[in-house]
C-alpha cells in the first residue's frame, strides 16, 4: 500500500463515519429535522449517481476497473457506494449546512425561508469538495479517459463531457461536477421545509 492510498482509504472511513460520531455524541444540541435531511440526503446521492458511478450501469465502467487493487481490497465495490453516500450526506450535506449557519452568523432563520447570501456558502462547499475530490481524491477514478455512467444528478453523460479544468496533468470534467450543482439547491430547499414543519410541531 503506498502513501496515496493510506490517504483515500482513511478520508473515505471518516468522512462516511465522523459526521455520525459527532451526531450521536451532541444530539440533544441538533436540530431535531437533521436525521431526515441525512437519510433524505443519503438516498439522493446515491440513487442520484453513487450507484450509477460506483457499478457503470449505463455507458460506463464499474469502479474496480478504474482504481487499484489496493483500494479495491479496502473499498470493496459494493462498500463504495455506501460509504461514499455516507460521506455525501454527513460530511458534505450536514457539513455544508454548518457552514451555512456558521457564516451566517449562527443565524438560525437561514433554515426558515431562502437566503441567497446563506445558499452560496453551501455552494461554494459542495463545488470545492467535489473539485477537491476529483483532482486530489479519486483523480485516478475519474480522471479523462475514465468511463463514468450516465446518472440522474449527472443527465449529460458521456454524450457532453468536456473538460471544465486541468491542473497539474489531472482534470476535472462536467459529468463529475453536475450531481453537487444539482444537489445543492435541492439539499436548501428540504431543509427548509423539514425545519418550517419541525417549528410548527
Amino acid at each position: 500500500m503506498i502513501l496515496e492510498e493510506l490517504r483515500v482509504i482513511t478520508i473515505v472511513y471518516v468522512s462516511a463515519l465522523a459526521p455520525l460520531i459527532i451526531y450521536f455524541y451532541k444530539k440533544d444540541r441538533i436540530p431535531t429535522w437533521v436525521p431526515s435531511i441525512y437519510l433524505g440526503s443519503f438516498l439522493v446521492c446515491a440513487l442520484g449517481w453513487e450507484l450509477w458511478f460506483t457499478y457503470g450501469w449505463i455507458d460506463g465502467d464499474p469502479v474496480n476497473l478504474r482504481r487499484s487493487e489496493t483500494l479495491n481490497l479496502w473499498i470493496p465495490i459494493h462498500l463504495n457506494w455506501l460509504l461514499n453516500s455516507m460521506a455525501d450526506a454527513g460530511t458534505i450535506s450536514l457539513g455544508g449546512l454548518w457552514l451555512m449557519w456558521r457564516y451566517s452568523g449562527k443565524n438560525s432563520q437561514i433554515f426558515q425561508e431562502w437566503n441567497w447570501s446563506a445558499f452560496s456558502i453551501l455552494l461554494v462547499w459542495c463545488i470545492a469538495q467535489n473539485l477537491f475530490v476529483e483532482l486530489f481524491l479519486y483523480h485516478d477514478q475519474l480522471s479523462e479517459g475514465k468511463l463514468i455512467s450516465w446518472a440522474p444528478f449527472a443527465p449529460t453523460g458521456q454524450f457532453f463531457n468536456p473538460m471544465l479544468i486541468e491542473f497539474n496533468q489531472r482534470s476535472v470534467m462536467l459529468q463529475t461536477q453536475l450531481p453537487w450543482l444539482i444537489m445543492s439547491p435541492i439539499l436548501y430547499k428540504a431543509v427548509i421545509i423539514m425545519a418550517r414543519k419541525t417549528s410548527i410541531i
